[in-house]
């Protein structure tokens, strides 16, 4: 599982240049379903200054739902795709604005990206979108990218938690490394929600059938809470390191791009 010395095989992520990260429903809101500003405001700040030391940084994030669902007073996350949609729509102008507000904080300019799982399929609308984000990274902007939710219907369930999508992202933009910062710091071998002795797994160099079982399928708790899509995410993304980590403290990309070892690494393929 781990063939490679562990302090070279993460120092080398201190020399990738482009970096997509993927942040999550759970991580951008209390439990009780209110953002969580403190947390949102910080993982701004933290992309901010990785753009000043000259890395190109593309945030994907989750959220417009829960915001839209928020606002509309709903007593509940809507459950039919027509009250997602909605939701959507709702929230996603909300949250736009306050990444707008926070990175305009520290001065930064970012431009929303909805993509649909079509746009990915290959053709004149993927290389469009590519050519869409080497621009805007050009340019010093920050893409913030979203399924489009209020037009698709497959993406809520297919780009589950917008791991699959930051994976299509990551590759659409030719990133060096992806990072899906969740509500667990990393695979670990068994639920470590309910089994204290749960072993992390550092370093992955092929992802084997013991892996699947331990990401969970339908219906298991670790399955449930999107570490079977993260599985998905990193096959998509099989040329690319790609880490999972905790959300908790968006500092943590900071310590992940020092070569600390953080979370779990599927090391890339061929490289």
């Amino acid at each position: 599982m781990n063939p490679q010395n562990t302090s070279t095989t993460r120092l080398r992520l201190k020399n990738h240049n482009r970096v997509v990260v993927k942040i999550g429903t759970t991580s951008l809101t209390y439990p009780n379903g209110q953002l969580n500003l403190q947390r949102i405001e910080k993982i701004c700040r933290v992309l901010s200054d990785l753009c000043n030391q000259g890395k190109d940084m593309i945030l994907v994030t989750s959220g417009a739902i829960a915001v839209g669902a928020d606002a509309l007073a709903l007593s509940e996350r809507p459950r039919d795709i027509a009250g997602k949609q909605a939701a959507s729509a709702v929230g996603q102008a909300m949250l736009m604005q306050i990444y707008q507000n926070f990175f305009s904080m520290y001065n930064r300019r970012i431009a929303q990206i909805l993509l649909t799982k079509d746009v990915l399929d290959g053709g004149v609308r993927e290389a469009n979108a590519r050519n869409t984000l080497n621009t805007l990274l050009a340019m010093n902007v920050i893409p913030v990218v979203n399924a489009n939710d209020t037009i698709a219907t497959d993406e809520l369930d297919e780009l589950s938690d917008n791991d699959c999508l930051s994976a299509h992202v990551a590759v659409l933009s030719g990133s060096e490394l992806l990072v899906m910062l969740s509500d667990i710091d990393g695979l670990y071998n068994k639920d470590p929600r309910i089994n204290s002795d749960a072993a992390i797994y550092h370093e992955i160099y092929e992802i084997t059938p013991e892996l699947e079982r331990a990401a969970g399928g339908a219906g298991s708790s670790l399955g449930t809470g999107g570490m079977a899509t993260k599985l998905t995410a990193a096959r998509i993304a099989s040329g690319i390191d790609t880490v999972i980590a905790s959300g908790e403290d968006p500092a943590v990309l900071w310590q992940l791009l020092s070569g600390e070892q953080i979370g779990t690494l599927f090391v890339a393929k061929d490289v």
